[in-house]
């Protein structure tokens, strides 16, 4: 019997029959199945919909005239993130491999994956400290009242809640004079100190103790600390049997966000001056004329392929997990148009809530928008103050941020535990729950220096030098090394073994996408941030050189692979250059689906061998 079980485990195909008179068994045995498409298609949108969504698509909408920026939104969506989306897919689904081992497909290029696995590496320990944050600030909504509704204790004298006017009466500033003098103070008399809102003071002072400078790194922040173990536990947990663990948690942590989205709207359009949020944001003051401007098309280009983690390994490393004959095109279309719509959405949650800030402090809605930490952290939470039952606002928004955060944090760990797996699968299959538990000891260990006092300056660097347009290029190289190379009409072959033939006319569409379209999108927007590039900084903290310096090499760390990988095999290959260059541009004899029954004769060992041959 034990003989029997080893058999089992080691041969596919057998696998494969045994999982057929199983019933519920997976398909494939050794690596394992999602449970249901149920959690394969939470997992997906859970994944594609991160925080940029929330707090990035809002303002960039707002600032590219807002409506009018849904035209070029969802055009570089059917373009570029709809092919995109759907080439991940049905790579990861075909040989059923993680991020590193589809590049057994191109082996001159497998450095490409090696790369995405060492962003994801860099990605997951920032976006962990994100959501200690957002854990932070949902224990301290439960404070009555919310600590930062007023200038407490923690707060400094250039803290207000409302602007602090002084009136130059010959020649003596006066303040309160209006009351002082029961006159009006003429408006050249007049000057306005810039203070800072209780929000952001205790953004600063107290959630984050920020230090001045990068020179003051100072201790860690203790409550940080617990909240990024939390998280980091939480997520270990939820990781323990991977996808099957996982796919588990999605359940609520995919459609939770929903919620709370819609009854946020419901609340915020109900709102005194939610009107005018919305005729910023997306309204009848949408300005049509900046579709003429090239800026606008970048920025929809750009969010798109964030906003569906394009080349972050993600999509790859989840298909890999659906059964063969899985319909990948059908769920693209689906998790992709989720993805823009929940933008949009947001968009709609956020700025009703910001028109009413605005109506109660009296400015105009574009003098209260921010994006990023701003938004999420200082804008929102203050806006929050202003309705009634704001703590259970509060506690939903935060608690809605946190399970978005966390969907995104499973599957960028996920990819790393998947390609050690891959790449090792004597060593660590047996061994999945220490692996990941092991991967998230680490990023806790590593998010420590981004949760001192001077961290969310690492946190910034790494969000500018990590996560911008390097993906981009792997984006780019990612179409070379399958289209090109490795060939498009052979991928559609390969697509055709899983989904069925198609007509030319279905083809033809995708050929235009992936040979013209989307390379040269991708490509045009990668060039057009290098070019536009601007040094990061942190408000009025202009980062080092030193430190510039590190996040340059931090970019190199992440795209050094794929030519040190490439050389390494030129190097191992024999022959001429010329057919070591060729053999390595020609699929590995490990390229192939998972399971033999999935084979045909086109992958059959006589084919394979025959391939390995002719290199």
């Amino acid at each position: 019997m034990s003989e029997q079980n080893f058999n089992l485990s080691k041969d596919p195909s057998s696998n494969a029959n045994q999982g057929d008179c199983a019933g519920d068994a997976d398909e494939n045995a050794e690596r394992g199945n999602w449970t249901n498409k149920t959690e394969h298609m939470l997992s997906m949108v859970g994944y594609a919909i991160g925080l940029g969504n929330i707090w990035r698509f809002p303002f960039i909408a707002y600032r590219n005239g807002g409506g009018a920026f849904v035209i070029p939104y969802f055009l570089t969506l059917v373009l570029c993130g709809i092919p995109m989306f759907f080439l991940e897919s049905a790579i990861g689904q075909f040989c059923s491999q993680g991020g590193v081992n589809i590049w057994r497909a191109v082996p001159l290029l497998q450095g490409v994956g090696v790369g995405i696995f060492t962003l994801n590496f860099l990605v997951s320990i920032y976006y962990n400290v994100i959501i200690a944050y957002s854990l932070y600030y949902m224990f301290a909504s439960f404070q009555s009242p919310l600590p930062w509704s007023s200038c407490f204790s923690w707060a400094d004298s250039n803290c207000s809640d409302k602007p602090l006017v002084y009136c130059n009466v010959s020649g003596v500033l006066v303040t309160n004079w209006s009351q002082e003098t029961n006159a009006s103070c003429p408006s050249s008399d007049m000057i306005q100190v810039p203070v800072q809102s209780p929000s952001e003071q205790y953004w600063d002072r107290v959630a984050l103790q920020r230090s001045g400078s990068l020179d003051e790194t100072g201790p860690v922040v203790w409550h940080l600390a617990l909240c990024l173990l939390l998280s980091s536990g939480l997520i270990a947990a939820a990781l323990i049997k991977g996808i099957k663990s996982s796919g588990k948690v999605v359940y609520f942590s995919a459609t939770f966000p929903y919620v709370v989205i819609v009854i946020l709207l419901i609340r915020g359009v109900t709102l005194e001056g939610a009107r005018d949020g919305i005729e910023f944001y997306i309204g009848s003051k949408s300005n049509i004329t900046k579709l003429t401007e090239a800026q606008v098309w970048k920025d929809a280009a750009t969010q798109t392929m964030y906003s569906l983690s394009i080349a972050w390994g993600g999509v790859v490393t989840l298909s890999s997990y659906s059964n063969f004959n899985n319909n990948m095109f059908l769920d693209t279309l689906i998790v992709t148009l989720i993805n823009h719509g929940t933008s949009v959405l947001a968009g709609f949650a956020i700025f009703s809530i910001l028109g009413h800030m605005a109506r109660i402090y009296g400015k105009p809605v574009a003098e209260v928008v921010k994006e990023g930490f701003g938004l999420a952290f200082i804008v929102y939470p203050d806006a929050l103050v202003k309705i009634p039952a704001s703590n259970l606002w509060s506690i939903l928004y935060f608690l809605m941020f946190f399970i978005i955060g966390l969907d995104t944090e499973f599957t960028l760990l996920e990819v790393i535990t998947t390609a050690m797996v891959d790449a090792f699968p004597q060593v660590f299959r047996s061994r999945r729950a220490l692996l990941s538990f092991g991967a998230c000891s680490i990023v806790f260990l590593l998010g420590l220096p981004c949760i001192t006092r001077a961290g969310i300056y690492w946190v910034t660097l790494i969000d500018q030098f990590a996560a911008n347009w390097v993906l981009l290029l792997l984006a780019l190289l990612e179409i070379i090394g399958f289209v090109y190379i490795y060939g498009g009409n052979c991928l559609i072959k390969d697509i055709e073994m899983m989904i069925g033939e198609k007509s030319f006319y279905f083809w033809l569409w995708w050929r235009v996408c992936w040979f013209f379209i989307s390379p040269c999108i991708v490509l045009v927007i990668m060039v057009w941030s290098l070019v536009s590039f601007v040094p990061p900084s942190y408000g009025a903290v202009q980062f080092p050189s030193w430190f510039l310096a590190l996040g340059w090499c931090m970019t190199a760390f992440i795209l050094i692979w794929t030519p040190i990988v490439a050389v390494y095999k030129l190097m191992r290959a024999t022959g001429t250059p010329w057919k070591r260059l060729k053999s390595l541009c020609t699929p590995s004899v490990d390229w192939h689906p998972y399971l033999k029954i999935h084979r045909g004769e086109r992958y059959s060992e006589k084919c394979c061998r025959q391939r390995s041959a002719n290199k």
